[in-house]
């Protein structure tokens, strides 16, 4: 699914996140401007991506305080090929988009 508003793919059932990642996974909260400006240059660059509120997935809020050593870094984004950016500046992010 093609995100063009902010926050359009608001994803509540993890069940969904447990297949493979064919596309960028956004994982955020509402209040958070730094996702705000992230799925902003996502949308810029017309990404493929899903945001997940992890203030309404349990599943996923474990997940990102796991891979963030206990904290709940948000945005934390998951790329297709396994890698991982948190808390990006948009320079980090846009080179990840452009190769």
């Amino acid at each position: 699914m093609l995100c063009k508003p902010l926050f359009c793919c608001m994803i509540e059932d993890w069940g969904s996140m447990q297949e493979t990642i064919s596309q960028i996974m956004v994982y955020g909260t509402l209040w958070c401007s730094d996702c705000r400006r992230v799925v902003r240059l996502l949308d810029q660059h017309q990404a493929r991506y899903r945001y997940i509120d992890i203030e309404k997935d349990a599943s996923a809020a474990a997940y990102v305080a796991r891979v963030n050593k206990g904290n709940f870094s948000v945005p934390t984004i998951v790329f297709p090929d396994g890698s991982i950016l948190i808390e990006p500046s948009n320079a980090v992010l846009q080179q990840k988009l452009t190769g």
